[in-house]
């Protein structure tokens, strides 16, 4: 992924209700391997993270002035290391209105993948740790903890500008569990929440199911269809990618490429061309599980009606061919 320009500046906060203080770099960081190996390791730790949202900019106004200053520095009517500055400045105002919020380095990244464009910024801190020397000592050794990433927002340039009714070329680390901790940082990019992951996927995975059950497949082929589709959209959310519904449909049927997409249009689920997935809605429309009593059972969703049979009349399930080692342990328990 080339790296066009990247920078580092410092924010000084505690969370103590203090003022902050802003350290700033003056000119763009090199390129390096280490410069490389951070950016991978960034986009890594973020595309991990399953508590994004997706959406799109505020109007430009006093109280959202990032949009503008991303304009200008992509007219080039300001350099690289002006508009981060002006963007660190900025932070650090939100960040003191924020008693939860905590300084650290921020970093700012613009790079290329394949043909597109992004701006990667992200609120990093360091974690102690230890290693051992080129002289057999151990010592202490100071790192960025990338695993501890709670911070951040991805814009896609190319989106944003050549697709102006767009409402999800910016996604952000969302707080969890309905923490607001995170909202300074989202306000500092001017984002407004367009598409909601989970609601999306959901509204997906739905449309599967009605595609599927009006063509009444056999097993064997809605098997084929359930990987392909499946396979995909793990595979996107893996990469922090949105899903394209007709590349989508075309791995579903090689002979009729845009026969699921053409059915989402014609049907009106109400999807955009590319959603955001969300592998955890992903994982519970291709798994059943359930424990109580003592009692643990999961199987993929695929195996009900071959190998898993509910009857609901008396309430049960039916396994056939269970585990080799399930057998194995049940002969076992059962000899004297």
């Amino acid at each position: 992924m080339p790296i066009d320009n990247s920078i580092v500046h410092q924010i000084h906060k505690k969370p103590d209700g203090q003022p902050a203080s802003l350290t700033l770099r003056d000119a763009e960081l090199g390129n390096s391997e280490a410069l490389e190996q951070l950016l991978a390791g960034l986009i890594e730790a973020y595309n991990s993270k399953p508590n994004k949202a997706w959406g799109y900019f505020h109007e430009e106004s006093g109280a959202y002035p990032f949009s503008g200053w991303l304009q200008q520095l992509l007219d080039e009517e300001q350099d690289f290391v002006g508009f981060t500055k002006q963007s660190a400045e900025h932070l650090k105002t939100l960040m003191e209105g924020s008693n939860l919020a905590l300084g650290g380095h921020v970093l700012f990244i613009r790079y290329r993948q394949g043909m597109t464009a992004f701006l990667i910024i992200a609120l990093l801190h360091h974690t102690e740790g230890v290693t051992v020397t080129d002289d057999l000592e151990v010592a202490a050794a100071r790192h960025l903890d990338l695993s501890a990433l709670n911070m951040a927002a991805r814009i896609n340039l190319t989106e944003w500008k050549q697709n102006a009714a767009s409402k999800q070329y910016i996604s952000f680390i969302r707080g969890r569990s309905g923490k607001r901790v995170s909202d300074y940082f989202r306000d500092f990019i001017g984002c407004i929440e367009g598409a909601n992951p989970e609601q999306e996927t959901s509204t997906l995975l739905q449309a599967f199911q009605d595609y599927v059950g009006e063509a009444d497949l056999p097993s064997d082929q809605l098997k084929d269809k359930t990987k392909a589709m499946s396979g995909y959209v793990s595979g996107q959310a893996r990469q922090g990618e949105q899903v394209a519904l007709e590349e989508l449909s075309g791995l579903m049927d090689e002979e009729q490429p845009r026969a699921f997409y053409d059915y989402i249009r014609n049907k009106d689920y109400g999807l955009n061309p590319e959603i955001p997935p969300d592998k955890k809605t992903l994982n519970n429309f291709l798994k059943f599980y359930g424990k109580a009593d003592g009692l643990s059972i999961s199987f993929e969703a695929h195996l009900l009606g071959d190998r898993v049979e509910y009857d609901e009349s008396d309430d049960s399930l039916v396994i056939k061919h269970p585990p080799k080692g399930l057998i194995q342990q049940l002969r076992n328990k059962r000899k004297p």
